[in-house]
Order: structure tokens, then sequence, then C-alpha cells
């Protein structure tokens, strides 16, 4: 018998875990939306330094000459970014201990049900193989497709996540009631996470570009960025249509098919939320001239939109129809 308190534990790390990841998510949207993704021009240190400094004169008087012989062409110290940066960084390492007692806290599973505690440990595995990549991340001087891929397997890691904590309370899952919601709502949440795929896909596209973009026009007249988008934004801002009600209908049928108490609803209203505020910030990136406060918000909210869809797909895997007598 695993004791509850051990439980109780597990699953309240895990959470916070989860919750950790997307605040990560978030600063490194904030990271990428300021330009600031370079103000640590080097790893594990920052300027060298493991607390980096808050004035160009704690530098040598060199140090564009040093970091360009390093590869860093055009590197300017700017104390706003490199702690922005550093920030940064420290979310990342603050998850690392999170996920490690995440993991370590998964042993009571060992003999009541090993995938979970394999689940936790991969978990721990792949975020030190997502530090490993943040460092090649800089290396490459943020290749968008470096960056892309950094993003991607974070959204890998919360899904994880998601399934260990979901798999750890499979018996309440179990009596979650789908006897009235078609069989088909599955299909279409499969669906559905294919185009929310797909969508952060193409989204990975356009923030390729749109850093581009800012580069070039050195991260001011953000007004007229909108003009040199390339036609993947278009394509991608269109799409939204169709990612938006497909979930509408999915909602629709939950809302129709159970309790107004049932978890199943309560995420369905929250997914329909959190894509609500993913258009809003999307409109606010296409018609205010890029606002750097809704590019973070908008990573963050695609991010979450793949996390819920994906646990309310476990909820139909583990639910059983049940009797109406």
């Amino acid at each position: 018998m695993i004791n509850q308190q051990a439980v109780l534990r597990f699953r309240r790390l895990g959470m916070l875990t989860i919750c950790a990841v997307y605040f990560v998510i978030l600063v490194g949207g904030i990271v990428r939306a300021s330009g600031a993704g370079m103000g640590c021009p080097d790893w594990p240190t920052c300027f060298g330094q493991w607390v980096p400094p808050t004035d160009v004169s704690q530098l040598p008087e060199n140090y564009q000459e040093i970091y360009a012989e390093r590869g860093y062409k055009n590197t300017q110290f700017n104390p706003v970014k490199t702690w922005t940066e550093y920030a940064n960084r420290l979310v990342g390492v603050t998850i690392g201990f999170l996920i490690f007692l995440t993991a370590w806290s998964s042993r009571i599973y060992l003999k009541a049900d090993k995938s979970i505690f394999y689940l936790s440990v991969s978990v721990f595995l792949l975020v030190g193989f997502q530090g490993w990549l943040g460092a090649k991340v800089v290396a490459s001087n943020l290749q968008p497709f470096m960056i892309t891929l950094h993003m991607l397997l974070a959204l890998f890691i919360v899904a994880l996540l998601i399934y260990a904590i979901a798999k750890s309370q499979k018996e309440s899952l179990i009596q979650i009631d789908t006897s009235n919601i078609p069989s088909k709502v599955k299909t279409v949440l499969i669906v559905a996470m294919g185009f929310t795929l797909l969508q952060v896909a193409m989204g990975t596209q356009v923030r390729e570009a749109v850093d581009f973009i800012a580069h070039e026009h050195k991260y001011i007249d953000r007004e007229y960025w909108r003009d040199s988008f390339p036609i993947i934004f278009y394509i991608h801002r269109s799409f939204s249509a169709i990612v938006l009600f497909t979930n509408l209908w999915i909602v629709w049928k939950v809302y129709q098919s159970v309790d107004k108490n049932n978890v199943l609803l309560r995420c369905s209203y929250l997914l329909m939320t959190v894509i609500a505020t993913a258009i809003i910030a999307g409109v606010t990136l296409d018609r205010l001239g890029v606002p750097p406060v809704a590019q973070p918000i908008h990573l963050l909210m695609a991010n979450i939109i793949f996390g819920i869809q994906f646990f309310i797909y476990i909820c139909f895997y583990y639910s059983a129809p049940k009797d109406n007598n």
C-alpha cells in the first residue's frame, strides 16, 4: 500500500513543476521578444562571471574583441538584456531542481506502477538534455531552428509530466462519466491536437521571421515590421479560425453531454478561455505593431492549449462509460 502523503507530495510537486515549465516558457518568450537572448554571450557563465556585471566598467575594455574571437561579433553589453537572460537561466535551474524532486518522489511507484517512475526519470533526463540544448542555442548565436527545437522539447516535457501525474490518479479518472459523450468527440480531439501542433509549428516559423525582421530594424519601429511578414504569417492567422471552431465543437458536445460538476466540462471552459486569450494576443500582434508584451503571452497560451487538450484526451482514455440504469 502506497503512503497517501507520499502520493500527495508527488502530485503537488508534479503540478508545481508543470506550472514552473510554463513559467520558463513565458520567461523565454520575454527574452526572445525583448531581443535579450544574447544578453549573456557565453554559457553557463555570463560575460565570464557566475553573477553578471551591472555596468560595462566591470568588463575588460576589449571585451568586444574577446567575444568576437569566440564567434560572437558585435557583442554589446546591455544590463537590462543581460539580467533578463540571466533571470531566464535562474528559472531554468530552479526547474531542474523541481524535476529532480519530482523524479525522486516518484520512487514510491516502483512496486505499484513502475511506468510512473520511468516517466518521471525520463522527464528529469530530458530536462538535462534541454539544459545542454540551451547551451547549444547560445553557441549557435540564436539560430532559429535551435530555438524552435528548444521550445518544442519543452512542450514534450510538459506532456510527459501531465501524463505521469494523470497516471498516478487514474482511479479517479476512471470515475469520470463519459457515457453520454459521442465517441467521435475523442476522434475530433485527436485531430484538434494535431491542428494545435501544426499551428505551433507555423507559429515558430512566424517567430523566426519576426526575429529576423526585428534584428533588421534593431528592435525599434515595430509598427513597420508587419509590412515584411512572410506568407506563412497569413496562413497561420487564417488557420486559427479552424483551430477555434474545432475546439468549440468539442466543448459544445461536452457541454451537452455531462453535468456541470464534471471535470471535463471545467477543462473545456478553461480550454476556450486560453484559446480566446491566444487569439486576442495574436490580433494584438497583428494590429498593434507587434507589442513585446503580446509575444510571450501568445506563445505561452499556445503551449497551454496543447497541455489542456492532452489532459482531456487522457481523461477520455482512462474514463469508463457508466451504466445509466
